[in-house]
This record gives C-alpha cells, sequence and structure tokens, in this order.
C-alpha cells in the first residue's frame, strides 16, 4: 500500500472473515500472477514481497510454491493483521513485517533474496519513490535473483485504454507526484541499477509484468 493519499477507488480492501481483508482486484489477478511465477520464479529459496497488501497474493503464491520461503511486508498495520489471518496455516510464510520499500536502505536488512516481488504499486507512488524501490531490489537480490514488477503502465510514453488513460487521470488530480509509469522508463531503471531484463510478460486487463534477473558474478 503507499503511503500517499490517494483516490477511494486505488487500493480497495473491504473488511472480510476475522482480521482479513478481501480486494477485488487481488482476487481478479492472483490466478494470473501464479500462473506467472510458476513460469518464472526460483525453484525454491527467499522469496520477499514488498507492499503485500491484504495477503490475498502471498497465500496463493506460497501454496503453489511450497519450496520458496516467503517474507511479506506492508506498512499498514491492519494489512499486515490480514495477511498474518490468511497466512496462518502455511508453514512457509512468516509473519508480516512493516518495510516502507520506498525509503533507501532497506536491502541492508533484507540481502540474499531469490526472489521480490511487486504488485501493483507502482502508479501509486512518485518517480523517486519508484526509483528507490528498484535500486533498494537490485540491491537485495542474491546473484540470480529474479524481481518481478507488474502493474498498469504507460507503453512508450502512451496510455493505450479509455480506462487506463481515466485511471491516471484519477491518480494525478489526487496527487501530482503519482500516476502510470512508462514501461521502457522502468526498464532502464532496473538495467541502471545492475538487472538484465528476462521477460516483458503480457497479463490480463491490459497489465504487465516485468521480470529482471540478478546476474551471477
Amino acid at each position: 500500500m503507499s503511503k500517499r493519499k490517494l483516490p477511494p477507488t486505488a487500493s480497495v480492501a473491504e473488511p472480510a472473515e476475522g482480521a482479513r481483508l478481501f480486494s477485488p482486484s487481488a482476487a481478479r489477478n492472483t490466478g494470473p500472477l501464479s500462473e506467472l511465477l510458476e513460469q518464472v520464479a526460483p525453484a525454491g529459496g527467499k522469496a520477499l514481497e514488498l507492499a503485500s497488501g491484504t495477503g490475498q497474493h502471498v497465500a496463493a503464491f506460497a501454496e503453489r510454491l511450497p519450496a520458496l520461503r516467503w517474507q511479506p511486508t506492508e506498512i499498514d498495520a491492519a494489512r499486515r493483521a490480514s495477511i498474518d489471518d490468511y497466512a496462518r496455516d502455511l508453514p512457509n510464510v512468516a509473519p508480516a513485517i512493516a518495510l516502507d520499500a520506498t525509503e533507501r536502505g532497506w536491502a541492508d536488512r533484507h540481502g540474499g533474496q531469490d526472489l521480490i516481488v511487486l504488485i501493483n504499486l507502482l502508479h501509486l507512488i512518485s518517480q523517486p519513490e519508484a526509483e528507490a524501490i528498484i535500486t533498494e531490489a537490485a540491491r537485495a537480490l542474491a546473484p540470480g535473483g529474479r524481481f518481478v514488477l507488474y502493474g498498469p503502465f504507460m507503453r512508450a510514453g502512451e496510455l493505450t485504454s479509455e480506462g487506463d488513460a481515466r485511471f491516471h487521470a484519477t491518480l494525478t488530480a489526487q496527487d501530482p507526484e503519482i500516476g502510470y509509469k512508462d514501461d521502457f522508463d522502468m526498464i532502464d531503471l532496473m538495467q541502471d541499477a545492475g538487472l538484465e531484463l528476462a521477460r516483458v510478460v503480457e497479463m490480463p486487463a491490459n497489465n504487465l509484468a516485468l521480470v529482471a534477473e540478478k546476474p551471477v558474478t
């Protein structure tokens, strides 16, 4: 979740059973994202999810990829409680921790990751904050580790659907520093941080997944 003030439609999480929150968008994209990770994730090791939200994603990923040891993170306390509720019966998910991935320096505390996943956050933060996340993720990856970045993007500087144009306008009206990031700019940031682009995957609802890898030196 972004720490910025967002429009009501930007990060919806509704009360559900127990401490759980329910995100309709997470419910829609969990299946495609799980299938993507089955294709691109390492066979095992440490997996860090940044801005885990409600916990619907990490619980599904942990079930589909049991050889990975998952560490969810989230700045919002209610969402951390939701994550822990969704993952309470999953032995390969650690309790959620408070981590603001937009702040510099977190890689020093969370290094050696074999997989880092970030879902639907870049359009809710500023360009400098996006740069900080990508730089720190690159530092936190172990050699051979992979970074999976998913969400809506501009394509070569253009918004490619009416729905994306409306949502981007809503975001920038609330906060002119946020909004859709350009796919090529994000790829350039990954490469500047020392990562190699492995795959660009077209996803449902006009989203993209950018998969990058840290070279083995």
